[in-house]
């Protein structure tokens, strides 16, 4: 095994994108293998690389971590990206859980039908404009600052940008009523290491489609209709 990550999912986004981001705004390599087949998944489930049976999971540091929320913690403290105290790391916390929450709502989106995709897509919509993107809007007005936490770039504001973009995905002026959140978005997106990873290329993932719909489906034994919210 390289010195770099190596990350167990399939190709596209779910939630190992998240990682993805992070590790590339920390400016770090790492590599990838994607689940195609069943066996490649059972394979893994019967070498005990799954602890709890489940993807995501990420080799590093001598470590097979899952769990995505745990994996995002490792990663955040590893690369001085989680706030210099306590109380830092409490407001990090707390405004990755929110901004996990909306994600939520976006990430089952490709698995449903099409008279689905359209409610959820308006739910989505009004739950950004109306419950979590007036928090962080506020929170950057109220302290003038540049980043979320402590005037310092940390994983807080790398899991806003993932977010604002994917709804944007949704609605390309969601953020038209959002003037902090604007300007947020422009200055996160110069940072050299996320400017690199949101240019063609890269190892961000695209929107998903129906083959990544269909490989998660067959991998995972997925036969069940998820319905919106």
């Amino acid at each position: 095994m390289s010195g770099k990550p190596k990350l167990y999912y399939f190709d596209g986004r779910g939630k190992m994108e998240s990682i993805r981001w992070l590790l590339a705004a920390a400016g770090v390599e790492f590599e990838e293998e994607f689940l195609e087949t069943r066996e490649q998944y059972e394979k893994l489930l019967q070498g005990g690389s799954l602890l709890f049976q489940q993807v995501p999971m990420v080799e590093i540091d001598g470590m097979k971590m899952v769990q995505t929320r745990a994996i995002l913690s490792y990663i955040a403290a590893k690369y001085n990206l989680y706030g210099k105290d306590l109380k830092e790391r409490a407001l990090i916390d707390m405004y990755v859980g929110g901004t996990d929450d909306l994600m939520g709502f976006i990430l089952m989106f490709p698995f449903l039908s099409a008279e689905d995709k359209e409610k959820q897509r308006a739910f989505i919509v009004q739950k950004a404009t109306s419950r979590y993107f007036p928090v962080y809007e506020k929170v950057l007005k109220d302290h003038g600052q540049d980043f979320l936490v402590g005037n310092k770039f940390s994983w807080a504001d790398v899991h806003l940008l993932e977010a604002i973009l994917m709804v944007e995905e949704k609605k390309s002026d969601v953020l038209s009523g959002f003037p902090q959140l604007q300007a947020f978005k422009a200055r996160l997106s110069s940072i050299p290491t996320i400017k690199k990873f949101l240019e063609p290329g890269s190892q961000r993932k695209p929107v998903p489609d129906d083959k990544y719909v269909e490989t998660v489906r067959r991998v995972l034994r997925m036969y069940y209709d998820l319905k919106a919210n």
